[in-house]
């Protein structure tokens, strides 16, 4: 069964960080783009860290630059974003993607989303 789950949203204060974590089963994982959107109650769905099968390339949106990383191992099927400095702007519902990098395959999974709430 293909899914994508994530963990470890909560509660955080301006300034301080997260990590989100993402676990992937049920498809050929390495071979995926793997991406971390999130949504702001009101706002459209954004992308926020996108990194492709072998960690050759990342992109982030221009707002997280510098403060957040997007990391996967391909073992154990996981991707994973470090959020530091965080901002109230950065509330919002985090989901995982995957999008296949080959034809052929299931693409444009997504998981059920993790809760990120930056506040005093």
């Amino acid at each position: 069964q293909v899914q994508l789950v994530e963990s470890g949203g909560g509660l955080v204060q301006p300034g301080g960080s997260l990590r989100l974590s993402c676990a992937a089963s049920g498809f050929t994982f390495s071979v995926y783009n793997m991406r971390w959107y999130r949504q702001a109650p009101g706002k459209e769905r954004e992308l926020v860290a996108d990194i492709t099968p072998y960690d050759v390339r990342t992109i982030y949106l221009a707002s997280v630059k510098g403060r957040f990383t997007i990391s996967r191992d391909n073992a154990k099927k996981t991707v994973s974003l470090q959020m530091n400095s965080l901002k109230a702007d950065d509330t919002g519902v985090y989901y995982c993607n995957a999008v296949a990098g080959v034809p052929g395959l299931p693409s444009d999974l997504w998981g059920p989303g993790t809760q990120v709430t930056v506040s005093s």
